[in-house]
């Protein structure tokens, strides 16, 4: 695959994915999602290859989701060469692929964006790195991973704060919650992921491959609430309630969902 939306590289055992649309945030659409699939199929593959970084292009945002201005334009974030969007399918393979992902958050995780950090096994977080989600304000949700993983993560009462509220947190309250494993220097994030890694790659990979496996054992069920939850979704975001959200974000105002209560 010829990748436009983001790069892949290998070096001292590392596959190193980065998602590169930082004129638009880092956000995805439906062939950003479709190349990161298959790097991280490429990564699983690559004997060379025993952990993966996910990061993005610059310093301001690692991911805020999807791209509003193509729901705006287009109706739909885009799909695939196969007509699909499959946000599921990267969600899973990112669970599945038995090397360790340390995603590298260099900024805004945000959104959908968030939700990819919070799947990632483990993250580091620049200390200018912001974290939230944004669903309810732009007409949109993740009633999957989105809350159902992450309230395993940081607990019942802070996932719903973070739903609820649509607040953004810093690296440092994200560390204190348990979103994040370290906080670190802006200028030193790909270093401290790739001296994790370095750490990882030197221990038995059927172990690594087990070890994963038996953690997502306890969660695995949630797919099935994924399902359900993408399907509502799709529904939901042709309705005039999420336009309003939609057209509120892109003309930058706030918007009034008052008479769909």
């Amino acid at each position: 695959m010829d990748y436009t939306d983001i790069t892949y590289e290998v070096s001292e055992q590392i596959a190193t994915i980065t998602i590169n649309r930082p004129d638009r945030l880092n956000c995805f659409r439906g062939r950003t999602i479709e190349e990161l699939i298959h790097a991280f199929k490429r990564a699983w593959a690559d004997k060379d290859a025993g952990v993966v970084i996910l990061t993005s292009a610059g310093q301001k945002s690692f991911c805020v989701g999807g791209d509003q201005k193509e729901m705006l334009e287009k109706g739909s974030y885009g799909t695939s060469e196969n007509g699909l969007w499959e946000i599921d399918a990267l969600h899973t393979v990112i669970r599945d692929i038995p090397k360790p992902v340390i995603a590298a958050v260099n900024g805004y995780a945000i959104g959908g964006g968030h939700v990819i950090h919070v799947i990632c096994d483990i993250t580091v977080a620049a200390d200018h790195a912001k974290f939230g989600q944004a669903g309810p304000r732009v007409g949109s949700f993740d009633a999957g991973w989105g809350t159902a993983y992450l309230a395993r993560v940081v607990g019942e009462k802070r996932a719903r704060e973070i739903w609820f509220f649509c607040q953004q947190y810093t690296a440092q309250q994200a560390l204190e919650w348990g979103l994040v494993n370290r906080v670190v220097p802006g200028d030193q994030l790909m270093q401290a992921a790739r001296d994790l890694a370095k750490e990882a790659i030197v221990l038995s990979p059927t172990a690594l491959k087990f070890l994963k496996h038996s953690f997502n054992c306890d969660s695995a069920h949630i797919f099935g609430q994924v399902k359900m939850a993408a399907d509502g979704l799709a529904i939901f975001v042709k309705s005039d309630e999420a336009r309003e959200g939609n057209a509120a974000f892109n003309e930058k105002r706030k918007p009034d969902f008052s008479k769909f209560r």
